[in-house]
Order: C-alpha cells, then sequence, then structure tokens
C-alpha cells in the first residue's frame, strides 16, 4: 500500500527551509583568503603566482560574494552606479610605470563603490590586508578644482555644518577625524587667519575605520562594514548638497 502523497511535504517543506537558511548565511572572508595574500606577499612575482593561479581565483570569488553582499546592505539606504560585486572588486595588478615598486601584484583586496547621479556625489571603499591593515574608508580622494572651489567656498562661508558632523559623537568614535592630503598654506583666494583653515587646507576628504585581523575574519564583519559605510552618510551628504547645487542652493 502506497503512502499518502501528503507525508512527503514535511520533509520537503524542511529541506526547503534548510535549503534557505544556508542560502541566508552571510559572506564571510575565510582566513585561506589572507592566507594566500600572505604567500603572495612572499612570492611576489609572475612565476609563482602562474603556479597558483587556480588558487587566487577561488579566494577572489570570495571577496567577489563579500563585495555583492556589502552592495546589497548599501542598497537598502543608498543608490550606488556599482552593479555587482565583481565590479567593485579592484585587479590584483599593480600598475607599475611610474613606480620604483616593480612587484607586479597588491598584496591586498581592494575595490569601491559608486554613488549614483549627480545628486549623490563620493564613493566607498574597502582595503583587506592581513598585518592589522585593513580599513573601510570612503569620500573624495581626488576632487576637481571646480569642486575644491566650492568645497571651500561654502566652508568659508558658514564652517559650522561641517563642524557640526566632524565634532559628532557617532562620528569622532567610528572615524576619528577627517582624513586625506593637505596644503602647507591657505589656498589661494582664501583668508590664512579664516577660523576653519585647517579644513580649508584640505585637497581630499576621507573617512577611514581601521579593523583588526580577527575583525575582518569574523562572522559579524559585513554587518560592521555595512554600518560604517551608513554611518558615512551625513557627511557625504554634506558634501553633495553643496557640489550639487549652484550659489543660490538651487540643483545643478
Amino acid at each position: 500500500m502506497k503512502a499518502p502523497a501528503t507525508r512527503a511535504r514535511p520533509i520537503f517543506a524542511a529541506q526547503h527551509r534548510i535549503m534557505d537558511r544556508k542560502a541566508k548565511v552571510s559572506p564571510v572572508i575565510p582566513p585561506s583568503s589572507f592566507d594566500f595574500l600572505t604567500r603572495l606577499k612572499d612570492n611576489n612575482n609572475r612565476e609563482w603566482f602562474q603556479a597558483h593561479k587556480d588558487r587566487f581565483l577561488e579566494e577572489q570569488s570570495a571577496i567577489e560574494a563579500f563585495a555583492g553582499a556589502l552592495l546589497e546592505q548599501l542598497n537598502t539606504h543608498d543608490q550606488l552606479e556599482t552593479p555587482d560585486g565583481k565590479s567593485a572588486l579592484q585587479r590584483i595588478y599593480r600598475d607599475t610605470r611610474f613606480s620604483k615598486d616593480k612587484t607586479p601584484y597588491k598584496t591586498y583586496w581592494g575595490g569601491g563603490f559608486r554613488r549614483a547621479t549627480r545628486y549623490r556625489r563620493g564613493g566607498y571603499y574597502f582595503h583587506f590586508e592581513p598585518g592589522g591593515r585593513s580599513f573601510a574608508g570612503g569620500g573624495f580622494w581626488g576632487p576637481n578644482a571646480a569642486d575644491l572651489k566650492l568645497i571651500r567656498e561654502d566652508i568659508a562661508f558658514d564652517p559650522s555644518p561641517l563642524n557640526k558632523v566632524l565634532n559628532s559623537r557617532n562620528f569622532k568614535a567610528i572615524f576619528g577625524t577627517l582624513q586625506g592630503e593637505q596644503l602647507k598654506k591657505a589656498p589661494q583666494g582664501f583668508d590664512p587667519a579664516h577660523e576653519a583653515i585647517g579644513l580649508l587646507r584640505y585637497k581630499q576628504f576621507l573617512l577611514r575605520r581601521p579593523f583588526t585581523d580577527a575583525e575582518v575574519l569574523a562572522p559579524s564583519f559585513l554587518k560592521e562594514v555595512g554600518q560604517t559605510y551608513k554611518h558615512m552618510r551625513p557627511f557625504l551628504d554634506y558634501m553633495s548638497g553643496i557640489l550639487g547645487a549652484d550659489a543660490n542652493g538651487l540643483p545643478l
């Protein structure tokens, strides 16, 4: 006598729930990805890399999955141009044309996400490297002359909105201070005695949160980086307001 067909349904449903739970497991950065980078640092040459190309592709795939999960988190509160994790990841090959260091490969996993539309300026960056050199970053790496002028003019007119962002308890706890290259002197056309001359001298406007190796390899790291990016929003939105509007505050 055949068993009733309905008896198979709970089993199938249970299997489906198990598969569903597995599908929702957050991607992690495996220790093997750091192990590979450590070995690459000790053998930074084309012969070794080609002999271990399969291992590289395997580890790179794990980082791409992690970057894809980060992108999903970012798109819950921001809008990004980057289509997927693979597009976010930088190439492992170094550009040695203008460098004294001719080693051919990077010894870190790096990548980033660009915000979408001209009204969402700036971007997010990640750098995963063994030895306590990992960080999540964001901001404006190389603003052009026109953008720098707009930023400086807004700061010179009233530095209090930016100071409010930079001096908030949350900002200081996560990022410490604003980072980036600065001019040694006041930029041309700005008063060296201005109360915000320290801000006016910036050529880059960068936020950075460092992470230990243990933090990077922890199951909670995806959430930590995602929250770090979310906490950048007040700064990025302030800068976007400057760069996306004219002198009268009207959208460009």
